[in-house]
């Protein structure tokens, strides 16, 4: 989906990508550019929000008791698969 850019530099986003994105009238975006050449358009604060939700899984820590020598078995498929560790008693 193409769009041009106006003699202002301003450009108009279609109704299809706002909708998608939940923009609406007078939201602000964060408009940045990538390494490749392309530009990353998103409402204001998305990626904060990313980030928080990252950070609440990774303090919920779902791979809880295992080693990085165990998480590297697990993901190279390595023989010793992964068992969990029985908890310990108290």
């Amino acid at each position: 989906m193409a769009t041009a850019i106006t003699q202002k530099g301003q450009v108009t986003l279609p109704k299809r990508v706002r909708d998608a994105a939940g923009m609406k009238p007078g939201d602000r975006v964060d408009v940045r550019a990538t390494a490749s050449g392309g530009v990353y358009i998103e409402k204001a604060g998305a990626l904060s929000d990313y980030r928080a939700r990252l950070l609440a899984l990774a303090e919920r820590r779902l791979l809880r008791g295992v080693t990085t020598d165990e998480l590297m078995e697990m993901t190279r498929g390595e023989p010793r698969a992964y068992q969990p560790r029985k908890k310990k008693r108290k």
